[in-house]
């Protein structure tokens, strides 16, 4: 308790932990949002590859000295285009496609890093540092949360019915490449956005582990939308409670903390029914000795 109160004491005194706190509760919200139509839509692949491909558009951006969303944004999306392309137009599948193409752009990321003479400084892109968000950083999340939250609200019901069922939504009369590609844009942003929180190493989690739990808890994409962005938001504060707490690396603290709510949710939500089913298994056994 004495721990937390001190957390809570130093938040009323530093502004950079002020910032941290906020931009971690905002990168919870759309990671959690994004996340699951990325589940439901069975791209969990297709996030770690955008995750991943961004890498290099991030050091090509540091080394021009531009926005690194601007770098990022068309390196995900050439990443999203070259993995359908291949998987379009080849024999192999699209998990496939998505290892090659993401494999590839990472490997693109650290030679450009090592030629931008600049690892030190790119660290933290691979691994997180919440608790030096910069100003600039904050207000390029915020704009993301809005696009995300915009993105959602008007194309709610594209959403729902493409992440459902496809073929349906094709004989509707909806684009569903369009709608994929636009949500592919829309990852992309998160996925930068998150950068500075997790890293490009950890994004993936960020953005499977908080929706997967929802996702064990109810049934309803509205609710799950709400719920998934509520356990982002917790599990963004306690990994900035234990990286300023205990001077922990502030993206596998994140991390730790939505694995460990995933491993709650596993074992005790009524969806799952893991203890009751072990329950009535052991009964079962019982009644049949």
């Amino acid at each position: 308790m004495t721990s937390i109160a001190n957390f809570i004491q130093a938040l009323t005194k530093y502004e950079f932990l002020q910032s941290a706190l906020m931009t971690a509760i905002m990168v919870g919200i759309m990671s959690g949002i994004i996340g699951s139509f990325i589940i439901l839509r069975g791209m969990s692949l297709m996030g770690d590859a955008i995750s991943h491909a961004v890498l290099p558009g991030v050091a090509i951006a540091y080394i021009l000295g531009i926005n690194i969303l601007i770098g990022a944004s068309i390196f995900g999306i050439l990443a999203a285009l070259l993995i359908g392309f291949v998987a379009a137009h080849s024999k192999i599948k699209t998990d496939t496609s998505i290892g090659i193409v993401f494999s590839a752009f990472y490997a693109l990321g650290f030679i450009l890093i090592s030629m931008a003479e600049s690892a030190t400084n790119l660290h933290h892109i691979l691994f997180g540092n919440i608790l030096a968000v910069s100003d600039s950083d904050m207000l390029t999340t915020a704009i993301v949360l809005c696009i995300v939250l915009t993105f959602v609200i008007f194309f709610f019901k594209e959403l729902l019915i493409t992440s459902f069922d496809e073929t349906f939504a094709r004989t509707y009369g909806l684009k569903t490449q369009m709608m994929h590609y636009a949500l592919m844009l829309v990852l992309t942003l998160v996925t930068v956005s998150a950068l500075q929180t997790v890293g490009i190493i950890l994004v993936v989690a960020m953005l499977i582990t908080p929706a997967a739990t929802a996702f064990l808890w109810t049934d309803r994409l509205e609710t799950m939308l709400i719920l998934a962005a509520g356990i982002g938001v917790i599990t963004s504060i306690a990994g900035l409670y234990l990286s300023y707490s205990f001077n922990w690396a502030s993206g596998p603290a994140i991390v730790l903390v939505a694995a460990a709510l995933f491993l709650i949710s596993f074992v005790c939500s009524p969806k799952q029914a893991f203890i009751r089913f072990k329950r009535l298994k052991t009964k079962a056994v019982l009644a049949h000795d």
